[in-house]
């Protein structure tokens, strides 16, 4: 990600790019009243995601955190400070880790209690030994979090499946022990590998990992990318099945928006339809993400704030 450069002008052609017209995007963040200051960068204009207009429930502030992986490139040294101050200015009271930036569990912990930010939840891989299981669950419980997810897993092999299940199954009795939710994230691949005869991985850990240990954390621009993938002729609905249709309780969606062509995009300005999702199936927790930030991190994480705030379902 380059700063040095013009931020209004990035902005139209990254709107232009995705087939959205910038008049109506501006409009439509004047009639909600949702204001978002390109922040860093000494812009004055503003913009907002759209929203769904229709009556409905609301995405409690409290329910909505952010996975600093969104923030990844902006996340070092003084920097850190800087980017959780700007992330509760903008409301965020909740934020899911992706490592400690350099810090112990307790200096991170001060830092996020002194601005009203609790870390939720948290990326941490499948533990390779007992002694690193142990440190992961002892740095969440000094942090005060309530949600361990793994991140992703990858493999052809249909036995790594299984034996990883069982492994989580482990894990998680561990954390719940200490007081902690642990679950799966899913990319796309999990729908799409065939590991003979069909089987994908998604089969086979919806049939072993343990429903009363392991919770999901469904990314919603994955679940739909692999409809995609694997030709449904909704990829939404896929998503909405997958969701349902899992013996797993599905407590944590990761809200990113795809592009029809397929790229991320920040809340709003994309094809999913979170709405219908929300309403399908409300999850606990509401994580804004966005692995490739349209404009910078800082706007990305503003626009997904303001978008579920304003959005209706």
């Amino acid at each position: 990600m380059c700063f040095g450069f013009n931020a209004p002008g990035a902005l139209r052609r990254s709107l232009e790019e995705k087939g959205v017209d910038r008049r109506g995007f501006l409009k439509g963040a004047m009639a909600a009243g949702v204001g978002v200051g390109l922040a860093g960068m000494g812009a004055t204009a503003a913009v907002a995601a759209p929203a769904a207009k229709a009556a409905g429930r609301a995405v409690p502030p409290g329910l909505i955190s952010i996975q600093l992986y969104t923030l990844r490139s902006i996340m070092r040294g003084d920097g850190v400070d800087a980017t959780l101050a700007s992330l509760a200015n903008f409301g965020y009271t909740k934020v899911e880790l992706a490592g400690h930036y350099g810090r112990t569990a307790e200096s991170l912990r001060s830092t996020l209690d002194s601005l009203g930010i609790t870390p939720s939840s948290s990326h941490d891989g499948i533990s390779l030994t007992p002694a690193a299981l142990e440190t992961k669950i002892a740095n969440a419980v000094t942090l005060g979090q309530t949600h361990i997810n793994v991140p992703y897993l990858v493999s052809s092999s249909a036995d790594d499946w299984r034996r990883w299940a069982d492994q989580m199954n482990a894990e998680a009795a561990v954390a719940r022990a200490a007081g902690l939710k642990y679950g799966y994230h899913n990319h796309a691949h999990e729908f799409t590998t065939d590991l003979g005869g069909g089987l994908t991985p998604w089969e086979i850990f919806t049939s072993n990992l343990d429903p009363d240990l392991v919770h999901l954390e469904v990314d919603l621009y994955w679940a739909v990318r692999g409809g995609v993938e694997v030709g449904a002729a909704d990829p939404i609905q896929f998503a909405i099945d997958t969701i349902l249709e899992a013996p797993q309780k599905v407590l944590q969606y990761h809200v990113k928006d795809r592009a029809v062509e397929g790229d991320f995009a920040d809340l709003g300005t994309g094809m999913i339809d979170f709405a219908r999702v929300f309403k399908a199936h409300t999850p606990k927790e509401f994580i804004v993400e966005n692995d490739q930030p349209d404009v910078t991190p800082l706007q990305t994480a503003q626009v997904g704030y303001d978008y579920l705030r304003a959005l209706r379902f």
